[in-house]
């Protein structure tokens, strides 16, 4: 493992989805999950959103494109709450979950929407 990529992606990933997630999440790894985790960090955080040339909140947008395309809900909620963490606004939210409909379905589309209602509702909460 690149050591340089894994604290880049350390960071970035605690920027994006909160250091209390991540850091349970390591901690939670045992020796099964462990190698996965360390590298995802370093490859999809360090390498991947290590690589300034898309702003967060664009890489944002694209992977909850990507991921409501993949129909992954756990996933797309957890990158929903990244976004908003990186600017993202519930406009841009539908109008991301408008094209999911468009061009993935309308029943994937409102799995998005019961996912990002999800996460605004509990933002409005706190």
């Amino acid at each position: 493992m690149d050591k340089d990529f894994f604290d880049i992606g350390l960071e970035k990933r605690k920027g994006t989805l909160g250091a209390d997630y991540v850091e349970k999440n390591i901690a939670a790894a045992d020796d099964f999950t462990r190698p996965f985790q360390e590298a995802m960090t370093a490859w999809c955080w360090g390498f991947g959103w290590g690589d300034e040339t898309i702003d967060p909140k664009t890489r944002s947008m694209m992977n909850l494109a990507m991921i409501g395309a993949l129909g992954k809900m756990h996933e797309w909620e957890l990158h929903c709450r990244g976004a908003r963490n990186n600017g993202v606004t519930k406009e841009e939210i539908r109008a991301i979950i408008h094209v999911i409909g468009i061009y993935c379905g309308v029943p994937q589309a409102l799995e998005c929407f019961r996912s990002a209602k999800k996460v605004i509702e509990s933002e409005e909460a706190e």
